[in-house]
Order: structure tokens, then sequence, then C-alpha cells
């Protein structure tokens, strides 16, 4: 009799902790993402939403928070309530180089924000206009590089990937650039294909079609393997060694959630992302859907950060 009232008790204590766990969860979920409305994060973000609605049967909405690199939608991630009703969506920069780039940042990305899951991976690549460069191989564009010391690269921003893509090339081919920064990857695009650059960095996805439509020309990648969405552009490590930056998208929470909210945001994101709606869609765009536990991201934000603000203080960047 003793033995059968315990296990009436026990169960009993673990419905009730059941229920306390799901009485937690929000009305709603607010994904903030960093950048404006229409690029990949902001598609990535609505298209996980939508899942991510459907399975927990709650809203799940966007909020654009665009500004200083990402930073002030970190912040607004930072500040928010850790009860699971606020996450956001940021891209590798935000976490890794910002707090190397920016004096007086007011948010620690790796004290602030708790790591949920990395949702996305992609290259740079690297392009120009085949009606201002004439090079058909990277060593070719390394060389008429050499002859003319100062040509321009444009970028989506002081400090973004591409950015700092410029950098690394400036320095393991031993170049002298010039960096014209951006406010995103659409007016770079316009610029480079009406020849005002004559070259620039950005995300594949964003590049992909004009390199598929013959406007611009594509030399090199800056993953280790070529793209399955562009098997053709060779990697450039090929010719400078290390030369690696895998851009990475990952969802983020306020510091302080529970355990029992983290692993639940953790398992229903890692099930949105690698839906076959949201995997199908990125890959067409030239990305691929990642995920990883809370720690493998964690682990990789720092690897990151040694390795870019090594990158940022040798070069002498600075954003202000």
């Amino acid at each position: 009799m003793m033995k059968a009232m315990l296990r009436f008790w026990g169960a009993v204590l673990a419905l009730a902790l059941a229920g306390s766990v799901f009485a937690q969860d929000p009305q709603r979920i607010t994904i903030v993402v960093p950048y404006p409305a229409g690029g990949l994060s902001d598609n990535l973000a609505r298209m996980t939403a939508t899942v991510l609605s459907r399975n927990m049967g709650l809203p799940v909405i966007v909020d654009n928070r665009p500004g200083a690199n990402g930073s002030i939608g970190l912040q607004a991630v930072a500040a928010a309530k850790p009860d699971g009703a606020t996450i956001g969506l940021v891209p590798a920069s935000v976490m890794t180089t910002n707090p190397f780039l920016y004096k007086d940042l007011k948010v620690d990305p790796v004290k602030d924000v708790a790591p949920l899951t990395l949702a996305l991976t992609l290259p740079n690549v690297l392009v120009v206009n085949p009606d201002k460069v004439r090079a058909k191989s990277f060593p070719e564009l390394v060389e008429m590089l050499r002859s003319q010391q100062g040509a321009s690269f444009g970028s989506m921003g002081a400090g973004s990937s591409a950015h700092l893509n410029g950098e690394m090339l400036q320095h393991d081919a031993r170049l002298v650039l010039t960096h014209v920064p951006y406010k995103g990857s659409a007016p770079v695009m316009n610029d480079l294909l009406a020849g005002i650059i004559p070259m620039a960095f950005d995300n594949l996805p964003v590049a992909l079609p004009y390199i598929r439509s013959g406007k611009l020309r594509a030399l090199g990648v800056t993953s280790l393997k070529p793209s399955p969405q562009a098997p053709d552009v060779p990697p450039i490590s090929q010719w400078l060694p290390g030369f690696e930056d895998n851009i990475w998208f990952g969802y983020v929470a306020p510091n302080g959630l529970s355990p029992a909210m983290a692993k639940r945001l953790h398992d229903e994101l890692a099930k949105a992302v690698r839906s076959d709606e949201v995997a199908r869609a990125m890959h067409e765009r030239g990305a691929t859907v990642i995920t990883s536990t809370p720690d493998e991201m964690r682990r990789t934000i720092l690897d990151e950060q040694k390795k870019w603000s090594a990158l940022i203080k040798e070069r002498g960047i600075r954003i202000d």
C-alpha cells in the first residue's frame, strides 16, 4: 500500500512540475532581427516564425531593430525579460567582432545573452564587375591589384564580415586596397553592377543571382570547400592558406533563461530550422541550415572572437 501511495504522489508531483513548466510558456514569442526587413536574416526569421508558431500553437512575430552593425538588436534581446517571450536571430559578426570594433559597446555578447542554437551557414564570395575587371581567376586578380595598389572594394558596412574579408585579403596577399563601406548589401550590388566599384565581398545568397546571370564574375568563396550552390567557384584558401570565413546566423535569448525554457526553445527552434520548407528555401538562396547545442554555439563564438580580435588589432580597425 505504501509503495502504491508513493508511486501515486510521485506521479502527481511529476504532473505538477510539467504543468508548471508549461504554465511558464510565453503567450507570444518575438524574434528580434538586428537588420532591416528583406535581407537573408529577416527571411530566415520569418520562415522560422511561421513553422515555430504552427508547432508551438502561439503567435510568433519578427521585430526588426537595425543599427550599429547589429548591436541595437542585440541590446533589445539582452534587455528583455528572460521568460522565453523574446529571442534574437543574430549573425556571427554581432557576436564575434563587434566587441573589438566598438569602443563603448553597450552589450556583451557573451555575458548578456545566452546562445540557443546555430541556424544557418554560408560563405562570402568575392565578385567583380566583368566590364571593369578583366581578371578571370583569383591569381589574375591579385596580380592586377599588386600592379595598381589602392584599388577599391565594397562591403555592406564597416566592421561587417565583408569588410574583414577585405582586410584579411590585404594582409594575406600583401595588398593595399581602399575600403568603401555601404549601408547594406543592396547599395553594394547597385554600385558594383554600375561599375562605380570594381569588386566586393558579400554573402553568396546576395550575389548568386548576379553570378548566375553573368552580370558579376565570382573569383572565390571564403569557405574551405566550394559551395554546393556554386560548385565552380573555388575557395580562396587554395591560394591563400588559412583564408576562411564561414558566415553563420544563430538564435540567442536574454541571459537568465530557466534551463527548462532554454531547452524548450532550443528544441523547437532546431526543429523549425530543420523543417523541409525552411531548409529548402535557404538552400535555394545559397545557404545551408545547421543546428547546434548551446554549448557548441558558445564555443564557436569564443573561438572566432580570438581569431577576429587578432586581425582587428593588427589592422587597426576601429568604429566609433
